[in-house]
């Protein structure tokens, strides 16, 4: 991977070839903010289910309640924050915002000790990933060439993901030594969380998003992102998210199976992300010459071949490591994947309010996803629910397909 001295998209006279390695400073800065960031979520998100299940006692259901909250809440605010960075063309002040929330959330963890202030602790937390997360790809939309875009999202999301793979470790390593220390855990994210954030304010570029056009109206923003395009992988999107199930709900069907050790639930979001980290890159070059589109459907393919392999009774080190890649291969294939296809459909200047509208979907499809699997385990057990959630999944993915056929192509 080489750094870009220029945080531009290549001009028409600039040979593609030249630049085809490149990736633009803002994106590898954006990326660093991103890693410290989930090195501090992760580690937190690593031992809430067992946390929440086993230290403070709540229910699969209340859990599910509250991982849909994990996953959900943010959609409150992820067109807040798109609108925003759109309107005034200073993303990364809001982006800023969002992270300064998250991180503050961490240590309000240490005083949570019932379902009400958990659940409160998540909200605030989701919340300011919501309002950073559109700001943010705006600003590596707008730094990135148009054909490198899956590129340049693929190295941030490798980024993000190695951090989110080192966060895991953390918590394990501090459990290791500090068994049932969960408070050790929610102190150190809160330090690396502020450390991601003075990054971003001290070091990424304030990059004026489309810059050279007339400051647009909101109405002006959200009617440009709202094209025929737009609308048909918004639908997609949505219909393969609420049947897309809560990791933290795989990880404890994986420990329910195999009866493995509380400190070794860690690692399983490790296996997870370093199958993404090792894929996002890859991935996404590969999305740049077949089609985003394409990628998306294919990486919930992998999401199914994940459930297939979680349902089975027999259990073992390699079918939770081939659950594990198969998982990490379907983040690689669709989360930097599906920003990089939305920001190709709408004009410039509503680039982040349209990234916003396809994220406010898939976390609104996942929070529902989260209370029904978890409804549906506690009422008909564990290989039910995911087979239950496996066949749905079968049939909604040739239906994506359909729904996003030729959407890049068309003009």
């Amino acid at each position: 991977m080489y750094v870009s001295v220029r945080d531009r998209p290549a001009g028409p006279d600039e040979a593609p070839g030249r630049r085809s390695r490149r990736v633009a400073t803002t994106v590898v800065l954006l990326g660093v903010v991103s890693l410290l960031t989930d090195v501090s979520s992760e580690m937190v998100s690593a031992v809430l289910p067992l946390y929440l299940t086993a230290e403070i006692g709540i229910g699969l259901l209340a859990y599910g309640f509250v991982d849909g909250v994990y996953q959900g809440v943010s959609a409150f605010v992820r067109i807040l924050g798109g609108v925003a960075g759109d309107r005034g063309r200073r993303p990364k002040w809001v982006a800023a915002l969002g992270y300064g929330i998250s991180a503050v959330s961490r240590p309000l963890m240490l005083a949570a000790n019932g379902m009400a202030a958990v659940t409160a602790v998540v909200t605030a937390d989701r919340l300011g990933k919501g309002l950073r997360t559109a700001p943010r790809d705006a600003l590596i939309a707008d730094a990135s060439p148009p054909g490198a875009l899956g590129r340049s999202f693929g190295v941030h999301r490798a980024l993000d993901t190695l951090g989110a793979a080192i966060g895991p470790i953390a918590a394990f390593a501090l459990l290791a030594a500090l068994p049932r220390a969960y408070d050790a855990v929610f102190v150190v994210s809160f330090a690396v969380a502020l450390v991601g954030l003075a990054v971003l304010v001290l070091f990424v570029p304030d990059r004026r998003v489309g810059a050279g056009t007339a400051r647009p109206a909101v109405r002006e923003v959200l009617r440009a992102a709202a094209g025929p395009r737009l609308r048909r992988t918004l639908l997609a999107a949505g219909l393969l998210g609420v049947l897309t199930v809560g990791d933290g709900f795989l990880y404890l069907s994986l420990q329910h199976r195999d009866d493995f050790a509380a400190m070794l639930f860690p690692l399983l979001y490790v296996g997870t992300n370093v199958a993404y980290l090792a894929l996002a890159v890859p991935l996404g070059r590969l999305a740049d010459r077949i089609g985003r589109a394409r990628m998306l459907v294919a990486g919930h393919v992998a999401l199914l071949l994940a459930y297939l392999c979680a349902t089975g009774s027999a259990g073992g080190p390699v079918w939770t490591v081939l659950t594990l890649v198969l998982l990490g291969t379907f983040y690689a294939a669709s989360d930097g994947v599906l920003a990089a296809l939305v920001s190709r459909l709408v004009p410039a200047h509503a680039k982040g309010t349209g990234i916003a509208a396809a994220q406010t979907v898939v976390v609104l499809a996942r929070f529902a996803s989260s209370v029904a699997f978890g409804a549906l385990w506690v009422a008909a057990g564990r290989q039910p629910a995911l087979l239950g959630f496996a066949v749905a999944l079968a049939l909604a993915i040739p239906a994506a397909g359909w729904l996003l056929r030729r959407v890049e192509e068309e003009r």
